[in-house]
């Protein structure tokens, strides 16, 4: 991989910085092979919340980092880079609150799809989870359902239509 930033210091994408043997090996999540030796060492789950960057993790969503690592995850299933890392906490907190063998053979399930046709994000699953993380009381504000043009980049999906909005 190409370094992260130009000579003036700007950011440059990661597609953009991947070789072919690269872009090769991401396609068909090859490189998430070395994660199962942290499996195998017991670091990291099967099934669990994805590690974030530190600048992405929502500084009032750690309630996701309670579970241990997994190499597939609910948030992954539903959308994984699709998804907004606020949208995608969520998802991982709604993922530790209904932490089941059934929701680990589900997501292990989903994953295979996921891996084989790519990531696809699922509005209503986002949707479930903000309305369940209200209702439980882990959030203190229900998100609106944002239609409109014009939306800040960093509250809504990168994908645009049918996005989540967290309200402040």
């Amino acid at each position: 991989m190409a370094p992260a930033h130009d000579r003036e210091g700007h950011r440059i994408a990661d597609a953009n910085r991947l070789s072919i043997v690269g872009k090769f090996l991401r396609s068909w999540r090859l490189d998430e092979l070395p994660q199962l030796v942290n499996i195998l060492a017991g670091d990291m789950s099967l099934v669990g919340p994805r590690p974030l960057l530190p600048s992405d993790q929502p500084g009032e969503m750690v309630a996701r980092l309670l579970a241990r690592p997994g190499l597939t995850g609910w948030a992954q299933v539903q959308g994984g880079r699709n998804v907004s890392p606020l949208n995608k906490a969520a998802l991982d907190i709604w993922y530790v609150c209904n932490a089941s063998l059934r929701l680990d053979l589900k997501i292990l399930v989903k994953t295979v799809p996921t891996v084989l046709y790519g990531e696809r994000r699922n509005a209503r699953a986002i949707r479930r989870a903000w309305r369940d993380l209200y209702a439980q009381g882990v959030c203190t504000a229900m998100p609106e359902l944002d239609g409109a043009a014009g939306t800040s980049a960093d509250a809504t999906d990168a994908t645009g239509g049918d996005d989540m909005k967290h309200a402040a």
